[in-house]
């Protein structure tokens, strides 16, 4: 059991039996004597992937979710919206779908190193590492002189994950990329 006290920003808590996970926790004391302290929080249901809010008094319990997190590897995709997955403590390999698949497709190359988020034995969330290192496979020319100001163009990255990147650049450079931001961090 958890209370408010112990919520913070990562915490996996079970609301209405899925497990979720907490984004954003802020405490708000109301003017009025004797009035609770309120505590506001944003979190992420597993299961269904729907950012939800929620508001609990000071105090309030909640239950602790059967979840934990594995190191796990990357395998190969199965088809555009299917991955396979390998979860390096057991040895299982888990087919994954587009919900959880699609949001991490552009940062895995095979036999990348994830985190396997496992509930009730069941995979639910699959988190990349911090930064990746990929390559470019396709970007305009730079045209010099053209702006006054700093620019960017667009790159397409080997695994097809598009972003912007400094004008020089070229094809087969290889680049650092932030997967929480999905942004250029630097050259590899």
């Amino acid at each position: 059991m958890y209370t408010t006290a112990d919520f913070k920003k990562g915490l996996v808590i079970l609301l209405d039996g899925a497990p979720c996970v907490l984004m954003d926790v802020s405490q708000h004391t109301p003017t009025a004597r004797g009035a609770n302290t309120l505590v506001k929080t944003k979190y992420r249901n597993l299961l269904t992937g729907q950012v939800l809010e929620k508001t609990f008094k000071a105090g309030d319990k909640v239950d602790e979710a059967d979840f934990e997190k594995r190191k796990g590897q990357f395998l190969y995709a199965i088809s555009e919206d299917e991955g396979a997955f390998m979860d390096l403590e057991s040895y299982e390999q888990y087919e994954l779908g587009s919900d959880i698949f699609e949001p991490v497709k552009g940062y895995l190359l095979e036999g990348a190193e994830v985190v396997l988020g496992v509930f009730e034995g069941q995979v639910v969330s699959v988190e990349p590492p911090m930064t990746v290192e990929l390559a470019i496979s396709d970007t305009p020319p730079v045209i010099k002189n053209a702006t006054a100001t700093a620019q960017t163009k667009e790159a397409t990255l080997e695994t097809g994950l598009i972003l912007q990147v400094p004008p020089y650049l070229e094809p087969g450079d290889r680049i650092k990329v932030d997967t929480r931001e999905c942004r250029f961090v630097s050259r590899a």
